[in-house]
């Protein structure tokens, strides 16, 4: 039985994989919380009437401030959004904002790490260094953004794909610690490691803390 007094948090992305990855960040198995564990999390997919949010910031935090607060106002709502990507050292930070976009059409994965490789043709492995971030930002239903936070995994670009989970970049990215990719990697493991862990680890006190404000 739901619990009549939990609050609804709404997720603003429509992709589904990473939607998943985030509600899982929320109330991790590792870290149960009562609090977190009763909020109703909803995605995007739960609304889709709901125009897009044009994503014209120049950094990663200016997207996420900006899809919670346009969502929250128009679904009265909290929220919590994220923007993430790709910054590769060789490519002067590209595909960065644009990660997503980055071979024209928004979410084509496939077409995206195509051109990440042909931009890297030649690049020698030492020079391969790239960053997964991941920008998290948190609004209340009047737009106002009352947190958010930034996080950073560093790893390398591989020269073809390996592994079959994961989504985005992450047959390209390379953990050294481990030898494997994001996507050769279990959830478990990648779940501690990742920009977008890390990303929920900060932002977990601000949630629990409105959450026994009775704010969320």
């Amino acid at each position: 039985m739901s619990d009549p007094n939990a609050t609804e948090l709404v997720l603003a992305s429509r992709n589904r994989k990473k939607a998943r990855e985030m509600r899982e960040l929320i109330a991790p198995l590792w870290e149960p919380d009562s609090r977190l564990k009763s909020l109703i999390i909803k995605t995007l997919a739960d609304y889709p009437d709901l125009p897009e949010v044009e994503e014209d910031a120049p950094t990663f935090l200016g997207n996420a401030r900006k899809k919670a607060s346009e969502t929250a106002v128009a679904l009265n709502r909290w929220v919590v959004a994220d923007d993430s990507g790709l910054a590769v050292d060789a490519l002067g930070g590209a595909p960065g904002v644009f990660s997503a976009r980055y071979a024209g059409t928004h979410g084509d994965d496939e077409a995206n790490n195509r051109k990440l490789l042909v931009d890297l043709a030649g690049v020698p492995d030492e020079r391969r260094g790239a960053a997964f971030v991941c920008a998290l930002a948190v609004s209340d239903p009047t737009g106002a953004i009352q947190g958010e936070v930034e996080a950073r995994c560093r790893g390398r670009i591989i020269d073809e794909p390996r592994g079959d989970a994961g989504f985005g970049y992450d047959p390209l990215f390379l953990i050294p610690e481990y030898h494997r990719t994001f996507a050769e990697l279990g959830e478990i493991v990648k779940h501690q490691l990742s920009h977008r862990s890390r990303a929920f680890q900060h932002l977990r006190p601000l949630l629990r803390r409105l959450c026994a404000e009775g704010k969320l």
